[in-house]
């Protein structure tokens, strides 16, 4: 509510005339009823420890459980993993990487794909290999993803998210349906993994999901929990609204809160260390990590401008970044414990880009998948050690 008045006061100090300031006003306080935030069904911890999908076991964990986990019907003989960072309109340097890989012909397939954020949302695709590598290109070349951040009104300001849901809603059902699904189950019956990361918010835990268990499930709501989370993945908090996952426990259904996996996990392959350390290790293959990193390293200086929404984009990005260093330095320590190959790749220190990761502007975009496309294509980007 404060954020309510705090807006009305400075609408009032910049000269805003008395009738638009009290129209506003009035406006604002006729939708708290329906724009705040919603009750849901109250839940206790215990209530959250025995929660499940209906219909669905086994297709999820916390990041942070030591138990077992989520492989299901085994794991792939390939052990070869993909990870796919957060990084908001930089996913397009992670798209084009992708397809410049395919086009040198040394990509390999994937015996594990993991992503979070707006990695979650290039994670189906890329676990499917380079015949989808279309679809990733027009994501984030074709100019729709330009309609991302559009304005939710006086709603956004005492609801749950700046910007409309909607147009990520609808992108994301634009390219996942059954078909897509029904080609992520086969994978998932050959012992290849599939996994995206949301941030539970109510339990401030990361839970990783099996996209590929549930892809391969008989349940008639598969394609609904698929879309949601990855619409959960990508979604800022405060940004955009967090997306509600139903579970039940005990004859119980309630709501669970989740958003974007990058608030506690930029980087998905540490978190899955259990996964990962699980993976057969035949005496002719070494186990290979690659790491697809959808941004810079190294802080990158910018004058920040004062709105609001400008502080908390930037605030949100350092976190990220900052995130984002200690986990790939975590996981290139475990891969040289594990006598793993490490591979990873991000955009280089001097090339420009987006500081808040919210431009998604489509000559901006292209330009930086092009600039993906020639470092995947060229096999030159690959580090195996970290600045």
């Amino acid at each position: 509510m404060n954020g309510g008045w705090n807006i009305f006061r400075r609408l009032r100090d910049t000269g805003s005339t008395a009738s638009n300031v009290l129209g506003l006003f009035i406006l604002a306080v006729s939708l708290l009823g329906s724009g705040c935030a919603a009750i849901r069904e109250p839940y206790s911890a215990t209530d959250q420890a025995e929660a499940r999908i209906a219909g669905m076991d086994r297709v999820r964990a916390w990041a942070d459980s030591p138990g077992p986990l989520l492989f299901g019907r085994g794991t792939s003989a390939m052990p070869i993993m993909l990870a796919l960072s957060g990084g908001g309109a930089e996913g397009a340097y992670g798209a084009g990487f992708l397809n410049g890989w395919s086009y040198s012909g040394s990509r390999p397939l994937f015996g594990i794909v993991s992503g979070t954020s707006v990695g979650a949302l290039m994670a189906p695709f890329a676990f499917l290999g380079s015949a989808y590598d279309v679809a990733l290109k027009e994501i984030f070349t074709s100019g729709q993803i330009e309609s991302l951040l559009r304005l939710d009104g006086v709603r956004g300001l005492f609801g749950y998210g700046v910007y409309q849901t909607e147009p990520l809603k609808q992108l994301i059902e634009r390219y996942t349906d059954d078909a897509l699904l029904d080609a992520i189950a086969r994978e998932y019956r050959k012992g290849r993994l599939l996994f995206i990361i949301t941030t539970n918010i109510d339990s401030q835990r990361a839970v990783i999901w099996n996209m590929t268990a549930i892809a391969a499930s008989d349940q008639p709501e598969r394609l609904d929990l698929f879309r949601r989370l990855l619409i959960a993945s990508a979604s800022i908090p405060g940004v955009f609204a967090p997306t509600f996952i139903e579970v039940e426990t005990g004859g119980k259904r309630f709501a669970e809160m989740h958003v974007d996996g990058s608030v506690i996990s930029s980087v998905p392959a540490v978190q899955e260390v259990a996964l990962l350390g699980k993976l057969p290790k035949p005496a002719s293959v070494r186990p290979k990590v690659y790491v697809i990193i959808n941004g810079k390293l190294e802080p990158d200086f910018d004058v920040v401008d004062g709105g609001t929404l400008s502080i908390v984009a930037r605030s949100f990005w350092t976190t990220v970044k900052a995130n984002t260093r200690n986990a790939l330095s975590r996981t290139h320590d475990l891969a040289q414990r594990n006598n793993w190959e490490f591979r990873a790749t991000w955009i280089e220190p001097d090339r420009a880009i987006a500081t808040s990761s919210f431009n998604f502007d489509a000559v901006y975009l292209r330009d930086l998948f092009s600039y993906g496309y020639e470092r995947g294509r060229s096999g030159k980007a690959w580090q195996t050690a970290l600045p």
